[in-house]
């Protein structure tokens, strides 16, 4: 696999992880306050390469993400799931915990963020498949998060999110699908 963008990460032990899985550059922020400095080195890797941000599954991580996006348009974005970011002692979340192939699996599906987006799916739909309110909303997002590669959110960010990189309902009803039929025991 050959990565042509920059990866945003959070730092170096991040940096680490990625070149473990594959060649690739980065940009560390290096923790949740992005200095200009770093804003504008990251907005001169998009306009000559293009970006890849790749955080934490974690606030922090979600913190940084949303920053540079709002500093940096147009930026792609890759995730893991929680799971694939535990470290050893279980308490520990990040890139750096994650497995070659998780890396490879996130980067392997990128999502490039849309200005205005077109509506695709509805809050109505979200209620329908359980991902809004009720007792299994959470672990069903969780799911959600995992099986498109968007990461987890709450409710209102999943709209915005599955908006954002434009998964159709399609894609959206088959993921539900595969989970349901999974079942809870398995996930």
């Amino acid at each position: 696999m050959i990565v042509k963008e920059i990866i945003v990460v959070e730092g170096k032990s991040d940096t680490e992880a990625i070149r473990r899985a594959l060649p690739a550059e980065t940009i560390e922020t290096n923790g949740s306050r992005v200095s200009r400095r770093t804003i504008e080195m990251i907005r001169h890797a998009q306009a000559k390469r293009g970006v890849i941000i790749f955080t934490d599954p974690d606030y922090p991580g979600e913190r940084i993400r949303k920053i540079v996006s709002r500093e940096v348009p147009g930026c792609k974005h890759a995730f893991i799931t929680r799971h694939e970011g535990k470290g050893g002692d279980h308490e520990s979340l990040g890139i750096e915990h994650a497995s070659p192939e998780a890396i490879l699996s996130a980067l392997s599906k990128v999502y490039s963020e849309i200005a205005d987006p077109e509506e695709r799916i509805s809050i109505q739909m979200l209620r329908d498949f359980g991902l809004l309110g009720g007792a299994d909303a959470r672990w069903r997002r969780e799911r959600i998060g995992e099986v498109l590669k968007i990461g987890y959110t709450n409710g209102k960010q999943l709209y915005k999110r599955l908006r954002m990189f434009q998964v159709s309902a399609d894609d959206l009803e088959r993921a539900m699908a595969d989970i349901l039929q999974r079942g809870k025991s398995n996930g």
